[in-house]
């Protein structure tokens, strides 16, 4: 009966809250629902979406796919008319993954052939042109890689397999913990004289596919070849050499790295009615990896940042503050868009008042990660019940983003969008990153939640 009661309280509670937050008529509220209903009725971050991922598709920085969305991208917000729009110049790298990779593993005086599914990771160099073949040894991490040495490693190809530590409850937390044998496991196999790096894909999930992403290399060894195998096939191959007998593993891949190319960053802005010179930043990255479309990583972002701004002209705010909208380049393999933006802002003495970015997925939003002063988090708590309605209520979290990172670094407030994001290493650098993954509703909500902070900061400051 305690129980119960106790239930019951908590949903009386719970309903007050929601109906005193739906029901005001402050301002605001009404502002927020105006928003609100604007995105639920006429909004247009799914189509913009929809045409990013079907009509662009693929964006690898560099690529003929980036190249296209900057363009468009731009022309979009042009359309919007929105008070300022333009690109930012930089020099991004240009790698190129060339023809499918092939591998399988097998064991001398056998014929069979155990076909594995891999992806060259970002930034690796090929395998010789018929492929590469050497003897596979598996560690669990840089410990036991260290303890094997020179003298067992040398000749050989390493095989990180490190699984998500399914304890932690936050997905990036599993993928922060797991992802150092992406990004240096070939330059610190490369230490003790491996020939090749292969990594397990960066999920929870065990199935067949691979997971790219970024790695780098150390200039004081090698380069050597590096690939990531899926997670059912890390399995296998594991077991295949838990069995005790010698085991080999084939490789061929034709990526290439090729000279740097220029590409942009392209921004779009409202210009501030009493404080110009303040400016808010929303933003996400442009550029995804070749595998698929690029929908959650990040075209959600991307076109929720282009709908804060349409959004807020549709309904006739005019925002006492700068609002600026940034579609980064090269997130993914090399940051130079955020390090571009983040220099010409330093350069340009720019204040920035606040930075946000949406890159974990365009799923159900449930808060934002906060990297400020206290004083600076009381304010957007103050705001709290507005998003409660939207189910947005963890604010708990540290954070912000890789591409304002460096905005971060020169004293930016930078907040991030989290949402439910347990899904999201499914997908995350595979070929399953397709806009048939995005949920309309859900990247809604997202856009509304980001417009309601962007408005509620511009009309009162930070």
């Amino acid at each position: 009966m305690k129980k119960l009661l106790l239930l019951t309280a908590y949903c009386l509670l719970l309903t007050s809250v929601l109906l005193k937050a739906q029901t005001t008529t402050s301002p605001d509220s009404v502002i927020i629902k105006k928003i609100s209903d604007e995105i639920f009725v006429s909004g247009e971050v799914y189509r913009n979406e929809e045409y990013l991922c079907k009509k662009i598709g693929a964006r690898l920085t560099g690529s003929e796919g980036a190249e296209k969305a900057v363009n468009w991208t731009k022309q979009l917000m042009e359309k919007y008319d929105f008070d300022t729009v333009y690109l930012q110049e930089m020099m991004v790298p240009h790698w190129v993954r060339g023809e499918k990779e092939t591998a399988y593993f097998f064991s001398p005086g056998e014929k069979k052939e155990n076909p594995v599914d891999i992806v060259a990771l970002g930034g690796s160099i090929a395998t010789p042109e018929k492929g590469l073949t050497a003897e596979i040894i598996e560690v669990k991490d840089f410990d036991e890689l260290k303890k094997l040495g020179t003298e067992k490693i040398k000749g050989k190809i390493v095989f990180y397999n490190h699984p998500f530590d399914v304890r932690m409850i936050l997905p990036f937390s599993m993928y922060g913990e797991a992802g150092k044998y992406r990004y240096n496991g070939a330059a610190e196999a490369a230490r003790y004289g491996a020939v090749g790096s292969i990594v397990r894909s960066m999920t929870n999930y065990i199935d067949d596919y691979p997971h790219t992403g970024g790695m780098a290399y150390n200039d004081t060894f090698p380069k050597i070849p590096a690939c990531a195998i899926s997670t059912l096939d890390a399995e296998a191959l594991s077991a295949a050499l838990k069995n005790g007998t010698e085991t080999k593993f084939y490789f061929k891949m034709s990526c290439e790295m090729l000279p740097d190319v220029k590409s942009y960053n392209v921004i779009g802005e409202l210009r501030g009615t009493e404080h110009p010179e303040e400016i808010i930043l929303v933003g996400g990255h442009l550029d995804s990896w070749d595998l698929a479309e690029g929908a959650h990583d990040d075209g959600t972002g991307v076109m929720q940042s282009i709908e804060v701004l349409r959004t807020l002209k549709a309904i006739g705010v005019k925002p006492k503050r700068t609002i600026r909208a940034i579609m980064f380049m090269n997130e993914e393999n090399g940051l130079r868009g955020g390090k571009e933006y983040g220099a010409q802002a330093l350069l340009k003495k720019e204040k920035h008042i606040l930075a946000v970015e949406t890159d974990a997925g365009g799923f159900t939003p449930r808060g934002f990660s906060m990297s400020m002063s206290e004083e600076k988090k009381a304010t957007i708590l103050k705001w709290k019940d507005y998003f409660f309605s939207y189910g947005v209520y963890d604010f708990t979290q540290k954070g912000g983003g890789a591409d304002i990172g460096p905005l971060e670094k020169a004293g930016v407030p930078v907040m991030g969008l989290e949402p439910d994001n347990q899904r999201y290493f499914i997908i995350h650098h595979t070929a399953l990153d397709t806009f048939e993954q995005v949920n309309k509703r859900e990247l809604e909500l997202g856009a509304i939640t980001l417009t309601m902070l962007v408005y509620l900061v511009s009309e009162y400051g930070l």
